[in-house]
């Protein structure tokens, strides 16, 4: 069932990829102030947004899942949670290379921005050993979706807290319909920020689909032993 349509979507994702790091080095002009280093906003930002974007997609699988009690819901949320930590990081990292190449420090922690992201990192963090420290399978899936639903909470609540603040050094990309960017530079955004929507559709699919046949494998099992012993 996860499986279906996994070639093309893989396919589409390598094209997207390809091109938008082929717009990155050889369309979008360097920065003026910045120079090349700032190329690597085309993959922070994007990382940045497909995480977030993840955070909340967990969050509202985890509703549906408190709602209709359909565990899909939940291997949805864990899936998507898991993977936006891992993208999560990813934006620390690049984030900090980024700062220190145009701040001449790794981390500012007067700016909002930053700082948000890190404490929506935390706690999601959190979510996995939480999840994992309960046995049960269904208390486990349960409690998992209400922390998902609470650490969602927190992603539109920061993003206003980060809007409403007066000072900040972060740049500000998207307070206006793609920002101060040249249509160049718009564009290799766009199609960066396409391609990795794609790559964590694409994983978020193979993960689907792993954990769909490894619960159909046990399944099996289950049953051939119990047949074993009614023999």
């Amino acid at each position: 069932m996860y499986g279906r349509g996994l070639r093309p979507l893989s396919i589409a994702t390598v094209l997207a990829l390809i091109g938008a790091f082929s717009l990155v080095f050889f369309y979008a002009p360097n920065d003026a102030d910045q120079g090349f280093v700032q190329k690597i906003f085309y993959v922070h930002v994007p990382m940045a947004i497909v995480a977030l974007g993840g955070f909340v997609f967990g969050a509202i699988m985890a509703i549906q899942h408190l709602r209709t009690g359909d565990r899909r819901y939940d291997m949805r949320s864990y899936v998507a949670i898991h993977l936006s930590i891992i993208l999560g990081l990813g934006v620390l990292v690049t984030g900090s290379i980024w700062a220190r190449a145009s701040w001449g420090h790794w981390w500012v922690w007067d700016e909002p921005t930053l700082v948000s992201f890190l404490i929506v990192f935390l706690l999601f963090s959190c979510y996995q050993p939480l999840r994992f420290s309960i046995e049960d399978p269904e208390r486990q899936a349960r409690y998992a979706s209400v922390f998902a639903i609470t650490a969602g909470a927190f992603v539109p609540l920061n993003f206003l807290a980060v809007r409403l603040a007066q000072a900040y050094t972060h740049p500000r990309v998207l307070g206006t319909t793609g920002g101060d960017m040249p249509g160049s530079m718009r564009v290799t955004f766009l199609l960066s920020l396409v391609a990795m929507a794609l790559l964590f559709t694409t994983l978020g699919k193979y993960e689907m689909a792993s954990k769909h046949a490894g619960q159909q494998l046990r399944a099996l099992r289950a049953r051939l032993a119990a047949q074993a012993t009614a023999r």
